[in-house]
Protein backbone atom coordinates (compact mmCIF):
# COMPACT_ATOMS: atom_id res chain seq x y z
CA UNK A 1 0.00 0.00 0.00
CA UNK A 2 1.30 3.33 -1.13
CA UNK A 3 2.05 5.86 2.02
CA UNK A 4 0.99 9.63 0.87
CA UNK A 5 2.86 12.35 2.95
CA UNK A 6 0.50 15.21 4.41
CA UNK A 7 1.49 17.56 1.88
CA UNK A 8 -0.28 15.42 -0.74
CA UNK A 9 -3.45 14.32 1.37
CA UNK A 10 -3.94 18.33 1.93
CA UNK A 11 -3.39 19.47 -1.49
CA UNK A 12 -8.02 18.30 -1.56
CA UNK A 13 -8.24 20.72 1.56
CA UNK A 14 -11.10 23.21 0.39
CA UNK A 15 -13.59 25.86 2.37
CA UNK A 16 -16.59 25.38 1.77
CA UNK A 17 -19.47 27.81 2.52
CA UNK A 18 -22.75 26.72 4.44
CA UNK A 19 -25.36 27.00 1.53
CA UNK A 20 -22.94 24.23 -0.20
CA UNK A 21 -22.97 22.60 3.50
CA UNK A 22 -26.71 22.80 3.45
CA UNK A 23 -27.02 21.77 -0.02
CA UNK A 24 -25.43 18.26 0.48
CA UNK A 25 -27.28 17.83 3.35
CA UNK A 26 -30.96 18.90 2.69
CA UNK A 27 -32.25 16.55 5.17
CA UNK A 28 -30.82 18.95 8.66
CA UNK A 29 -33.17 21.44 6.62
CA UNK A 30 -36.35 19.54 7.41
CA UNK A 31 -36.13 18.11 3.25
CA UNK A 32 -35.96 14.64 4.09
CA UNK A 33 -39.20 13.40 2.30
CA UNK A 34 -41.63 14.33 -0.17
CA UNK A 35 -44.71 15.02 1.97
CA UNK A 36 -42.53 16.72 4.78
CA UNK A 37 -40.78 18.96 2.18
CA UNK A 38 -43.73 20.31 1.21
CA UNK A 39 -44.66 21.06 4.69
CA UNK A 40 -41.33 22.62 5.58
CA UNK A 41 -41.49 25.13 2.27
CA UNK A 42 -45.03 26.01 3.04
CA UNK A 43 -44.15 26.37 6.95
CA UNK A 44 -40.76 28.53 6.14
CA UNK A 45 -43.13 30.97 4.42
CA UNK A 46 -46.34 30.89 6.76
CA UNK A 47 -43.26 31.24 9.76
CA UNK A 48 -42.20 34.24 7.88
CA UNK A 49 -45.20 36.20 7.56
CA UNK A 50 -46.60 35.80 10.75
CA UNK A 51 -43.14 37.24 12.40
CA UNK A 52 -43.17 40.21 10.04
CA UNK A 53 -46.87 41.16 10.65
CA UNK A 54 -46.90 40.99 14.11
CA UNK A 55 -43.51 42.91 14.55
CA UNK A 56 -45.46 45.61 12.40
CA UNK A 57 -48.22 45.15 14.46
CA UNK A 58 -50.73 44.12 11.80
CA UNK A 59 -53.15 41.27 12.15
CA UNK A 60 -52.02 39.25 9.53
CA UNK A 61 -53.92 38.15 6.42
CA UNK A 62 -51.83 34.93 5.23
CA UNK A 63 -53.06 33.36 1.87
CA UNK A 64 -51.84 29.61 0.74
CA UNK A 65 -51.99 28.25 -2.77
CA UNK A 66 -50.24 25.05 -4.30
CA UNK A 67 -50.69 23.86 -7.23
CA UNK A 68 -49.86 20.46 -8.97
CA UNK A 69 -47.70 21.36 -11.89
CA UNK A 70 -46.52 17.76 -13.13
CA UNK A 71 -45.94 14.29 -11.14
CA UNK A 72 -44.60 15.09 -7.56
CA UNK A 73 -44.10 18.97 -8.59
CA UNK A 74 -46.04 21.72 -7.20
CA UNK A 75 -46.26 25.20 -7.21
CA UNK A 76 -46.33 27.19 -4.23
CA UNK A 77 -47.67 31.15 -3.65
CA UNK A 78 -47.71 32.74 -0.03
CA UNK A 79 -48.94 36.53 0.32
CA UNK A 80 -49.33 38.09 3.31
CA UNK A 81 -50.65 41.95 4.44
CA UNK A 82 -47.59 42.79 6.49
CA UNK A 83 -44.41 45.52 6.10
CA UNK A 84 -42.93 44.03 3.11
CA UNK A 85 -38.99 43.73 2.12
CA UNK A 86 -37.57 46.87 0.77
CA UNK A 87 -35.69 46.42 -2.38
CA UNK A 88 -32.15 46.68 -0.94
CA UNK A 89 -32.97 43.50 1.38
CA UNK A 90 -35.26 41.17 -0.65
CA UNK A 91 -31.77 39.23 -2.19
CA UNK A 92 -30.23 38.61 1.62
CA UNK A 93 -33.99 37.92 3.53
CA UNK A 94 -34.70 35.20 0.77
CA UNK A 95 -31.25 33.81 -0.61
CA UNK A 96 -28.53 34.15 2.06
CA UNK A 97 -28.24 31.30 4.33
CA UNK A 98 -27.73 32.27 8.25
CA UNK A 99 -28.67 36.17 7.27
CA UNK A 100 -31.90 37.75 8.84
CA UNK A 101 -33.32 40.25 11.94
CA UNK A 102 -33.30 37.15 14.40
CA UNK A 103 -30.62 35.47 15.47
CA UNK A 104 -28.53 38.76 17.33
CA UNK A 105 -32.16 39.52 19.24
CA UNK A 106 -32.52 37.70 22.55
CA UNK A 107 -36.24 37.77 21.94
CA UNK A 108 -38.36 35.26 20.89
CA UNK A 109 -39.02 34.50 17.53
CA UNK A 110 -40.40 31.52 15.26
CA UNK A 111 -37.51 31.67 13.09
CA UNK A 112 -34.05 31.56 14.62
CA UNK A 113 -30.94 30.70 12.29
CA UNK A 114 -31.68 32.97 9.03
CA UNK A 115 -32.20 30.09 7.08
CA UNK A 116 -35.95 28.97 6.36
CA UNK A 117 -36.53 31.18 3.53
CA UNK A 118 -32.97 30.62 1.62
CA UNK A 119 -33.47 27.12 2.13
CA UNK A 120 -36.45 27.12 0.08
CA UNK A 121 -35.05 29.13 -2.15
CA UNK A 122 -31.97 26.69 -2.28
CA UNK A 123 -34.30 23.75 -2.28
CA UNK A 124 -36.40 24.99 -5.40
CA UNK A 125 -32.50 25.61 -7.19
CA UNK A 126 -31.71 22.07 -6.51
CA UNK A 127 -35.23 20.13 -7.48
CA UNK A 128 -36.41 22.32 -10.53
CA UNK A 129 -33.22 24.43 -11.78
CA UNK A 130 -36.14 27.63 -11.74
CA UNK A 131 -35.49 30.59 -8.85
CA UNK A 132 -37.95 32.00 -6.80
CA UNK A 133 -40.38 35.10 -8.11
CA UNK A 134 -40.98 37.66 -5.12
CA UNK A 135 -43.22 41.06 -5.41
CA UNK A 136 -43.26 43.61 -2.48
CA UNK A 137 -44.62 46.97 -1.30
CA UNK A 138 -43.74 48.51 1.64
CA UNK A 139 -46.07 50.81 1.63
CA UNK A 140 -43.53 53.75 1.43
CA UNK A 141 -42.43 53.42 -2.61
CA UNK A 142 -43.57 51.74 -5.91
CA UNK A 143 -44.20 48.14 -6.08
CA UNK A 144 -41.93 45.77 -6.95
CA UNK A 145 -41.09 42.52 -8.61
CA UNK A 146 -37.93 40.16 -9.29
CA UNK A 147 -36.37 37.09 -9.70
CA UNK A 148 -34.26 35.62 -6.84
CA UNK A 149 -31.54 32.79 -6.81
CA UNK A 150 -28.86 31.54 -4.36
CA UNK A 151 -24.83 31.50 -5.30
CA UNK A 152 -24.47 28.59 -3.28
CA UNK A 153 -20.59 28.50 -3.66
CA UNK A 154 -20.12 32.16 -2.02
CA UNK A 155 -23.59 32.21 0.00
CA UNK A 156 -24.48 35.13 -1.76
CA UNK A 157 -28.14 35.83 -3.75
CA UNK A 158 -28.80 36.34 -7.18
CA UNK A 159 -31.17 38.92 -8.06
CA UNK A 160 -32.33 39.45 -11.78
CA UNK A 161 -35.21 41.34 -13.48
CA UNK A 162 -35.69 43.47 -10.68
CA UNK A 163 -38.68 45.93 -12.15
CA UNK A 164 -41.34 48.32 -10.86
CA UNK A 165 -44.99 47.80 -11.14
CA UNK A 166 -47.78 49.10 -11.31
CA UNK A 167 -49.96 46.99 -8.70
CA UNK A 168 -51.27 48.57 -5.30
CA UNK A 169 -50.89 46.02 -2.11
CA UNK A 170 -49.04 45.65 0.94
CA UNK A 171 -47.19 43.16 2.40
CA UNK A 172 -44.68 39.98 0.31
CA UNK A 173 -45.63 37.33 -1.91
CA UNK A 174 -43.75 34.67 -2.80
CA UNK A 175 -43.84 31.92 -5.65
CA UNK A 176 -41.43 28.78 -6.33
CA UNK A 177 -41.76 25.81 -8.33
CA UNK A 178 -40.48 22.84 -6.65
CA UNK A 179 -39.90 18.87 -7.47
CA UNK A 180 -39.49 15.99 -5.35
CA UNK A 181 -42.52 16.71 -3.26
CA UNK A 182 -45.68 15.16 -2.72
CA UNK A 183 -49.64 16.97 -1.44
CA UNK A 184 -51.37 14.27 1.00
CA UNK A 185 -54.53 15.31 2.81
CA UNK A 186 -53.18 13.30 6.46
CA UNK A 187 -52.30 13.89 9.54
CA UNK A 188 -49.01 14.81 8.77
CA UNK A 189 -49.59 17.41 5.41
CA UNK A 190 -50.05 20.91 4.39
CA UNK A 191 -54.11 21.13 5.93
CA UNK A 192 -53.10 19.48 9.05
CA UNK A 193 -49.96 22.45 9.53
CA UNK A 194 -52.25 25.12 8.35
CA UNK A 195 -55.21 24.11 10.59
CA UNK A 196 -52.81 23.89 14.15
CA UNK A 197 -51.31 27.13 13.25
CA UNK A 198 -54.21 28.46 13.05
CA UNK A 199 -55.29 27.06 16.69
CA UNK A 200 -51.95 28.05 17.93
CA UNK A 201 -52.47 31.78 16.11
CA UNK A 202 -56.18 32.98 16.85
CA UNK A 203 -55.38 36.20 15.57
CA UNK A 204 -54.12 35.16 12.23
CA UNK A 205 -57.14 34.70 9.07
CA UNK A 206 -55.49 32.19 6.44
CA UNK A 207 -57.02 31.27 3.68
CA UNK A 208 -55.67 28.13 1.56
CA UNK A 209 -56.38 26.70 -1.71
CA UNK A 210 -55.28 23.19 -1.96
CA UNK A 211 -54.19 21.45 -5.79
CA UNK A 212 -57.59 20.26 -6.05
CA UNK A 213 -58.74 23.92 -5.91
CA UNK A 214 -60.88 23.63 -3.09
CA UNK A 215 -60.54 26.87 -1.00
CA UNK A 216 -60.32 26.44 3.11
CA UNK A 217 -60.98 29.36 5.46
CA UNK A 218 -59.28 29.36 9.12
CA UNK A 219 -61.30 32.56 10.41
CA UNK A 220 -59.43 34.88 12.48
CA UNK A 221 -61.19 33.84 16.23
CA UNK A 222 -58.77 37.52 18.06
CA UNK A 223 -59.06 40.54 16.72
CA UNK A 224 -56.18 41.68 18.67
CA UNK A 225 -52.00 41.37 17.93
CA UNK A 226 -50.39 39.63 20.52
CA UNK A 227 -48.08 42.31 21.94
CA UNK A 228 -44.69 41.69 20.98
CA UNK A 229 -42.03 40.44 23.93
CA UNK A 230 -39.03 42.41 24.35
CA UNK A 231 -35.21 41.98 23.97
CA UNK A 232 -34.17 41.09 27.41
CA UNK A 233 -31.01 39.99 29.25
CA UNK A 234 -30.41 36.24 30.39
CA UNK A 235 -30.95 34.63 33.67
CA UNK A 236 -27.97 32.95 35.77
CA UNK A 237 -29.34 30.02 37.15
CA UNK A 238 -29.25 26.87 33.86
CA UNK A 239 -25.75 28.90 32.32
CA UNK A 240 -22.74 26.97 32.05
CA UNK A 241 -19.07 27.56 32.68
CA UNK A 242 -18.45 28.16 29.00
CA UNK A 243 -21.60 30.10 28.83
CA UNK A 244 -20.66 32.54 31.51
CA UNK A 245 -16.67 32.95 30.29
CA UNK A 246 -18.20 33.50 26.85
CA UNK A 247 -20.30 36.78 28.12
CA UNK A 248 -17.79 37.84 30.17
CA UNK A 249 -14.73 38.29 27.57
CA UNK A 250 -16.67 40.16 25.62
CA UNK A 251 -18.27 42.45 27.83
CA UNK A 252 -17.10 46.41 28.19
CA UNK A 253 -17.58 46.33 31.70
CA UNK A 254 -14.27 47.20 33.92
CA UNK A 255 -15.25 44.91 37.46
CA UNK A 256 -17.06 40.96 37.06
CA UNK A 257 -19.22 42.79 40.04
CA UNK A 258 -20.40 45.72 37.52
CA UNK A 259 -20.50 43.28 34.21
CA UNK A 260 -23.00 41.07 36.29
CA UNK A 261 -25.28 43.75 37.25
CA UNK A 262 -25.23 44.68 33.44
CA UNK A 263 -25.46 41.83 31.55
CA UNK A 264 -27.87 39.14 33.06
CA UNK A 265 -31.23 39.64 34.39
CA UNK A 266 -32.22 39.96 38.29
CA UNK A 267 -28.98 40.61 39.22
CA UNK A 268 -28.79 43.42 42.05
CA UNK A 269 -25.77 44.95 44.01
CA UNK A 270 -27.29 43.24 46.91
CA UNK A 271 -27.47 39.71 44.81
CA UNK A 272 -23.55 40.45 43.62
CA UNK A 273 -23.13 40.43 47.64
CA UNK A 274 -24.54 37.26 48.48
CA UNK A 275 -22.66 35.77 45.61
CA UNK A 276 -19.63 36.84 47.20
CA UNK A 277 -20.42 34.97 50.28
CA UNK A 278 -20.19 31.58 48.10
CA UNK A 279 -17.64 32.65 45.70
CA UNK A 280 -15.01 33.63 48.41
CA UNK A 281 -12.09 33.06 45.99
CA UNK A 282 -13.37 35.10 43.17
CA UNK A 283 -12.19 39.04 43.08
CA UNK A 284 -15.09 40.72 41.95
CA UNK A 285 -12.72 44.18 40.77
CA UNK A 286 -11.46 41.88 38.68
CA UNK A 287 -11.37 42.77 34.70
CA UNK A 288 -13.88 40.61 33.59
CA UNK A 289 -11.79 39.58 30.22
CA UNK A 290 -9.60 38.20 32.95
CA UNK A 291 -12.32 35.65 34.21
CA UNK A 292 -10.59 32.31 34.36
CA UNK A 293 -12.19 28.99 33.90
CA UNK A 294 -11.78 28.37 37.70
CA UNK A 295 -13.31 31.49 38.77
CA UNK A 296 -16.25 30.48 36.41
CA UNK A 297 -16.65 27.24 37.78
CA UNK A 298 -16.96 28.85 41.13
CA UNK A 299 -19.65 31.57 39.67
CA UNK A 300 -21.56 28.67 38.39
CA UNK A 301 -21.95 27.39 42.02
CA UNK A 302 -22.60 30.11 43.94
CA UNK A 303 -25.51 31.07 41.58
CA UNK A 304 -27.02 27.87 42.47
CA UNK A 305 -26.43 28.71 46.21
CA UNK A 306 -28.12 32.16 46.14
CA UNK A 307 -32.64 32.36 46.13
CA UNK A 308 -33.40 34.42 42.67
CA UNK A 309 -36.19 36.03 41.36
CA UNK A 310 -38.27 34.12 38.67
CA UNK A 311 -36.69 35.02 34.85
CA UNK A 312 -38.14 38.25 33.40
CA UNK A 313 -40.56 37.02 30.86
CA UNK A 314 -41.01 40.20 28.80
CA UNK A 315 -38.70 38.47 26.04
CA UNK A 316 -41.41 36.01 25.92
CA UNK A 317 -44.72 35.67 24.50
CA UNK A 318 -47.05 32.89 24.99
CA UNK A 319 -50.34 32.32 23.28
CA UNK A 320 -52.54 32.97 26.87
CA UNK A 321 -54.76 30.98 28.54
CA UNK A 322 -57.82 33.07 26.57
CA UNK A 323 -56.65 33.15 23.11
CA UNK A 324 -55.86 29.21 24.12
CA UNK A 325 -59.37 28.74 24.85
CA UNK A 326 -60.81 30.63 22.01
CA UNK A 327 -58.53 28.46 19.52
CA UNK A 328 -59.66 24.95 20.75
CA UNK A 329 -62.94 25.64 20.97
CA UNK A 330 -62.85 27.28 17.03
CA UNK A 331 -61.26 24.02 16.09
CA UNK A 332 -61.92 21.16 17.86
CA UNK A 333 -65.16 22.13 19.89
CA UNK A 334 -64.57 20.02 22.50
CA UNK A 335 -67.07 19.25 25.30
CA UNK A 336 -64.95 20.19 28.10
CA UNK A 337 -61.19 21.76 28.65
CA UNK A 338 -58.69 22.96 30.59
CA UNK A 339 -55.51 25.35 30.16
CA UNK A 340 -52.60 26.18 31.97
CA UNK A 341 -49.95 28.56 32.03
CA UNK A 342 -46.71 27.63 34.27
CA UNK A 343 -44.57 30.38 35.39
CA UNK A 344 -41.31 31.07 33.25
CA UNK A 345 -38.59 29.05 34.30
CA UNK A 346 -34.90 28.27 32.32
CA UNK A 347 -32.71 25.90 31.20
CA UNK A 348 -29.42 25.73 29.85
CA UNK A 349 -27.72 28.58 29.15
CA UNK A 350 -30.23 30.93 31.57
CA UNK A 351 -32.58 30.77 28.84
CA UNK A 352 -36.25 31.50 29.91
CA UNK A 353 -39.26 29.44 28.53
CA UNK A 354 -42.98 29.11 29.57
CA UNK A 355 -45.00 25.91 29.05
CA UNK A 356 -48.47 26.08 27.96
CA UNK A 357 -50.68 23.23 28.59
CA UNK A 358 -54.36 22.22 27.18
CA UNK A 359 -56.08 18.90 27.50
CA UNK A 360 -59.48 18.84 26.16
CA UNK A 361 -62.08 16.28 26.16
CA UNK A 362 -64.90 15.21 23.47
CA UNK A 363 -66.22 16.92 21.04
CA UNK A 364 -63.61 16.83 17.65
CA UNK A 365 -60.70 15.93 20.20
CA UNK A 366 -58.33 12.94 20.16
CA UNK A 367 -58.06 11.18 16.90
CA UNK A 368 -60.80 9.12 15.04
CA UNK A 369 -59.89 5.16 14.48
CA UNK A 370 -61.98 2.00 12.63
CA UNK A 371 -62.94 0.85 16.84
CA UNK A 372 -63.57 4.78 18.44
CA UNK A 373 -61.04 7.15 19.19
CA UNK A 374 -57.48 7.58 20.55
CA UNK A 375 -55.77 10.11 22.09
CA UNK A 376 -53.18 12.80 20.19
CA UNK A 377 -50.66 15.36 20.78
CA UNK A 378 -50.50 18.28 19.52
CA UNK A 379 -46.95 19.88 19.46
CA UNK A 380 -46.30 23.64 19.37
CA UNK A 381 -42.87 25.39 19.94
CA UNK A 382 -43.32 29.47 19.72
CA UNK A 383 -46.53 28.85 18.44
CA UNK A 384 -45.48 26.43 15.00
CA UNK A 385 -46.97 22.92 15.18
CA UNK A 386 -44.56 20.06 14.75
CA UNK A 387 -45.89 17.14 13.49
CA UNK A 388 -42.49 15.32 13.12
CA UNK A 389 -40.02 13.62 14.44
CA UNK A 390 -42.51 13.24 17.74
CA UNK A 391 -40.77 10.25 18.98
CA UNK A 392 -37.88 11.86 19.61
CA UNK A 393 -39.48 15.41 21.20
CA UNK A 394 -39.41 16.14 24.51
CA UNK A 395 -43.36 16.63 24.26
CA UNK A 396 -43.72 13.47 23.35
CA UNK A 397 -41.66 12.15 25.78
CA UNK A 398 -43.04 14.14 28.87
CA UNK A 399 -46.70 13.45 27.93
CA UNK A 400 -46.23 9.48 27.62
CA UNK A 401 -44.83 9.75 30.48
CA UNK A 402 -47.57 10.85 32.99
CA UNK A 403 -49.91 8.04 34.34
CA UNK A 404 -53.32 9.07 32.69
CA UNK A 405 -55.47 6.38 34.14
CA UNK A 406 -54.85 7.78 37.82
CA UNK A 407 -56.81 10.97 36.06
CA UNK A 408 -59.34 8.45 34.54
CA UNK A 409 -58.22 9.27 31.21
CA UNK A 410 -57.71 6.81 28.23
CA UNK A 411 -54.93 8.17 25.66
CA UNK A 412 -55.79 4.77 23.93
CA UNK A 413 -59.62 4.65 23.51
CA UNK A 414 -60.89 8.12 24.53
CA UNK A 415 -61.45 11.25 22.47
CA UNK A 416 -58.71 13.28 24.17
CA UNK A 417 -56.12 15.99 22.89
CA UNK A 418 -52.84 17.21 24.80
CA UNK A 419 -52.05 20.76 23.33
CA UNK A 420 -48.33 21.91 24.77
CA UNK A 421 -46.83 24.86 23.52
CA UNK A 422 -43.09 25.78 24.31
CA UNK A 423 -42.27 29.49 24.14
CA UNK A 424 -38.76 30.50 24.41
CA UNK A 425 -36.02 33.31 23.53
CA UNK A 426 -33.99 30.12 21.91
CA UNK A 427 -35.65 26.57 21.87
CA UNK A 428 -33.29 23.77 21.74
CA UNK A 429 -34.42 21.99 18.82
CA UNK A 430 -32.81 18.86 18.47
CA UNK A 431 -32.24 19.09 14.48
CA UNK A 432 -31.93 22.30 12.31
CA UNK A 433 -35.30 20.70 10.59
CA UNK A 434 -36.86 22.71 13.72
CA UNK A 435 -39.56 19.45 14.36
CA UNK A 436 -38.75 18.08 17.47
CA UNK A 437 -37.92 19.79 20.82
CA UNK A 438 -34.78 18.33 22.36
CA UNK A 439 -34.79 16.59 26.09
CA UNK A 440 -33.96 19.04 28.50
CA UNK A 441 -34.63 17.72 31.55
CA UNK A 442 -36.25 21.03 33.05
CA UNK A 443 -38.12 21.49 29.70
CA UNK A 444 -39.47 17.95 30.12
CA UNK A 445 -40.60 18.32 33.99
CA UNK A 446 -42.29 21.91 32.78
CA UNK A 447 -44.59 19.96 30.68
CA UNK A 448 -45.01 17.25 33.08
CA UNK A 449 -46.30 20.00 35.88
CA UNK A 450 -48.75 22.03 33.25
CA UNK A 451 -50.02 18.64 31.69
CA UNK A 452 -50.69 17.02 34.95
CA UNK A 453 -52.37 19.88 36.59
CA UNK A 454 -54.42 20.50 33.44
CA UNK A 455 -55.55 16.57 33.67
CA UNK A 456 -56.60 16.87 37.02
CA UNK A 457 -59.55 19.58 35.82
CA UNK A 458 -60.36 17.10 33.47
CA UNK A 459 -60.50 14.08 35.36
CA UNK A 460 -63.02 15.45 37.82
CA UNK A 461 -65.08 16.78 34.74
CA UNK A 462 -64.59 12.55 33.72
CA UNK A 463 -65.61 11.43 37.03
CA UNK A 464 -68.35 13.34 37.48
CA UNK A 465 -69.92 12.88 34.12
CA UNK A 466 -69.53 8.86 35.45
CA UNK A 467 -71.21 9.67 38.73
CA UNK A 468 -73.70 11.71 36.72
CA UNK A 469 -74.41 8.85 34.24
CA UNK A 470 -74.59 6.06 36.98
CA UNK A 471 -77.01 8.40 39.07
CA UNK A 472 -79.18 8.98 35.47
CA UNK A 473 -79.21 5.40 34.94
CA UNK A 474 -80.59 4.37 38.62
CA UNK A 475 -82.99 7.02 37.69
CA UNK A 476 -84.13 5.42 34.68
CA UNK A 477 -84.09 2.02 36.74
CA UNK A 478 -87.12 3.17 38.90
CA UNK A 479 -88.93 5.34 37.46
CA UNK A 480 -89.39 2.27 34.86
CA UNK A 481 -91.50 1.20 38.24
CA UNK A 482 -93.72 3.59 39.18
CA UNK A 483 -96.58 3.70 36.22
CA UNK A 484 -97.05 -0.09 38.19
CA UNK A 485 -96.79 1.14 41.26
CA UNK A 486 -99.09 4.04 40.68
CA UNK A 487 -101.42 1.35 39.40
CA UNK A 488 -101.68 -0.30 42.48
CA UNK A 489 -101.41 1.92 44.64
CA UNK A 490 -104.37 3.45 43.04
CA UNK A 491 -106.90 -0.40 43.22
CA UNK A 492 -105.91 -0.52 46.62
CA UNK A 493 -107.02 2.90 47.63
CA UNK A 494 -109.28 4.13 45.18
CA UNK A 495 -107.43 7.16 44.41
CA UNK A 496 -106.29 8.77 41.54
CA UNK A 497 -103.76 6.82 39.38
CA UNK A 498 -102.45 9.84 37.45
CA UNK A 499 -102.01 12.16 40.64
CA UNK A 500 -100.49 9.20 42.04
CA UNK A 501 -98.04 9.05 39.77
CA UNK A 502 -97.22 12.84 39.41
CA UNK A 503 -96.29 12.38 43.41
CA UNK A 504 -94.06 9.50 43.02
CA UNK A 505 -92.00 10.93 40.28
CA UNK A 506 -91.68 14.03 42.64
CA UNK A 507 -90.08 11.43 45.35
CA UNK A 508 -87.80 9.92 43.01
CA UNK A 509 -86.50 13.74 41.33
CA UNK A 510 -86.18 14.91 44.77
CA UNK A 511 -83.51 12.25 45.34
CA UNK A 512 -82.03 12.47 41.73
CA UNK A 513 -81.49 16.15 41.79
CA UNK A 514 -78.39 16.33 39.85
CA UNK A 515 -80.19 14.19 36.61
CA UNK A 516 -80.68 16.38 33.30
CA UNK A 517 -84.06 16.59 31.94
CA UNK A 518 -84.42 17.10 27.97
CA UNK A 519 -87.58 19.13 26.54
CA UNK A 520 -89.89 16.03 27.00
CA UNK A 521 -88.97 15.71 30.59
CA UNK A 522 -87.16 12.55 29.68
CA UNK A 523 -83.58 12.41 31.49
CA UNK A 524 -80.81 12.66 29.20
CA UNK A 525 -79.04 9.88 28.13
CA UNK A 526 -75.50 11.81 28.08
CA UNK A 527 -74.80 14.04 29.85
CA UNK A 528 -72.77 17.11 28.47
CA UNK A 529 -72.46 19.57 31.76
CA UNK A 530 -70.84 18.84 35.03
CA UNK A 531 -71.61 21.52 37.34
CA UNK A 532 -72.17 20.64 41.35
CA UNK A 533 -71.13 17.20 40.74
CA UNK A 534 -67.05 17.38 41.36
CA UNK A 535 -65.67 14.91 43.25
CA UNK A 536 -62.97 16.00 46.02
CA UNK A 537 -60.01 13.64 45.40
CA UNK A 538 -59.18 11.37 47.55
CA UNK A 539 -56.10 12.15 49.81
CA UNK A 540 -54.12 9.42 49.29
CA UNK A 541 -54.19 10.64 45.13
CA UNK A 542 -53.44 13.82 46.35
CA UNK A 543 -50.18 12.61 48.30
CA UNK A 544 -49.16 10.60 45.24
CA UNK A 545 -49.18 13.64 42.88
CA UNK A 546 -47.41 16.08 44.97
CA UNK A 547 -44.74 12.90 45.35
CA UNK A 548 -44.63 12.79 42.21
CA UNK A 549 -44.12 16.73 41.19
Amino acid sequence: MEVKRAEEIFKEFKEHSVSEFFKKNRQMLGYSGKIRSLVTLVHEYVTNSLDACEEAGILPDITVELKNIGEEKYSIMVADNGPGIPKTYIGKALATVLAGTKFNRYMQQRGQQGIGAAGCTMFSQMTTGKPIKASSCTGTGKAYSCEISIDTVKNKPVVNNLVDIEEKFQGLRVYGEFADVKYENSDHGVFEYLRRTALSNPHMQLKFIDPEGKESTFVRAVETVPERPKPAKPHPLGLAINDLLDFAHTSESRKISSFMVEFFSRVTPNKVAELKEFAKDVDFEKDPKKMSWDDADKMIKAFKQVKWIAPDAISIMPIGEEQVKVAVRNILNPEFMVVIERKAKVFRGGIPFIVEAAVAFGGQAGRKTETGYEGSILRFANRVPLLFDSGSCAITVAVKDIQWRRYKIDMDTQPVSVLVNISSVHIPYSGVGKESVAQEEEIIEEIKLAVMDAARGVQRYVSGKMALNSETNRYKMIMRYTKQLSMDLSGLTGKDEKKILDKVTALVSKHYPNVKMNGKGEPMDEVTEITALQPVQSEEEDTEEKEEE
